[in-house]
């Protein structure tokens, strides 16, 4: 059996590329600050083109300051989430440990009449509890500075790791916004020329795609926060506004965004004067936000664009945590995404294919 020229070096390339991704497989955890850089470069080039057409005395903007005001305007976005969930937590987990013996009281008094009613004796020992809670209080923050010790004693390589990767980040997406269209030319003219017209079209099927998801997806945040906010401010929660605002931004991390704001309103209301009447309160709060997030915000703003299943999304989220860690979750839906339209294509190739149709 002879192989023609061109048959023969589709072979090679095909090698070639299987040899390139066993290779990016192998070097996994050296490309996670590449790629975490690259889809976060990809996010900001579109502010990073805007802000280069802004002319200053009759001259556009040079691009690499344009690319140092979108990053420091990403920095700026990151310290104020920090800012609002940090002191946040610092100052509501060790009320948490005294508030919760007086409302297991209240709750005993509560349950314990009716469940009498049903022969049913429940005592809740608010004392012991306190004890309990403020031992392992006390013995989590004994551990976690311990564990952080040892981390720097024994674990200093991945300390080091760690540091290297917080720097790299930054770095990788300065140079890459900076020379963005020139990387994108070049990465053109590498393309197949048969294969060009194909390859372009299913880009800017991704691109459209992406750039409609995350428009919506910030709006959808957007309202979100503001209604958390204004809705735990009506019903007299103290941790409102950061609670509230969490809570919003946190929505394009699916399941899990909703449920660390839940988990922080939840304890706000354990914290309040009337814990029973808190936990109803938060129950109507979100549950009318979930309702108002998935029925109305998500379709007309978000649409279905993505087009993934709730199972899918979930896999992606553990898929891509697994990966790239928790950078990962967060930039698992736009990866997850780009997917979905590759696959898209492939089975439609495979619909086509003789080895489908054959009979």
């Amino acid at each position: 059996m002879t192989f023609t020229k061109e048959q023969f070096q589709t072979a090679i390339w095909l090698l070639v590329g299987i040899a390139m991704v066993l290779l990016l497989v192998i070097l996994g955890p050296v490309l996670m600050p590449f790629v975490t850089g690259a889809i976060i470069a990809y996010m900001l080039n579109p502010l990073v083109d805007r802000l280069c057409h802004i002319k200053i005395a009759r001259r556009t903007l040079p691009r690499f300051i344009g690319v140092l005001i979108a990053m420091l305007l990403l920095l700026a976005s990151i310290l104020a989430l920090s800012l609002i969930v940090l002191p946040l937590m610092q100052n509501e987990i060790p009320l948490l440990g005294e508030q919760i013996p007086r409302f297991l009281d209240q709750l005993n008094a509560y349950l314990a009449p009716r469940l009498l009613e049903y022969n049913i004796q429940i005592q809740l020992d608010s004392d012991s509890v306190k004890q309990m809670l403020s031992h392992r209080l006390a013995q989590s923050s004994q551990k976690i500075t311990a564990g952080i010790l040892e981390s720097v004693k024994v674990g200093g390589t991945a300390v080091i790791g760690l540091i290297a990767n917080i720097l790299l980040i930054p770095m990788v997406i300065y140079y890459l916004l900076v020379d963005w269209h020139a990387i994108i030319k070049r990465l053109h003219l590498s393309i197949p020329r048969r294969w060009v017209g194909k390859t372009t079209d299913l880009i800017k099927e991704t691109d459209n795609l992406l750039a409609q998801y995350l428009r919506g997806q910030l709006l959808v945040m957007l309202v979100l926060a503001a209604y958390y906010s204004c809705a735990l401010t009506l019903a007299g929660f103290s941790v409102a506004l950061p609670v509230g605002i969490l809570t919003g931004l946190l929505v394009f991390i699916p399941y899990l965004g909703f449920g660390f704001g839940l988990c922080l309103a939840i304890i706000g209301a354990v914290l309040q004067n009337d814990p029973l009447h808190g936990l109803l309160m938060i129950a109507i709060i979100y549950g009318t936000g979930q309702i108002m997030e998935g029925f109305y915000l998500t379709p007309r703003l978000v649409g279905k664009r993505i087009g993934l299943p709730p199972l899918a999304v979930i896999f992606a989220l553990l898929a891509f945590g697994q990966l790239f860690g928790f950078i990962g979750v967060l930039l698992a839906l736009p990866a997850a995404a780009i997917t979905s339209v590759a696959f898209k294509h492939v089975r439609a190739l495979y619909y086509q294919s003789s080895f489908y149709t054959a009979s």
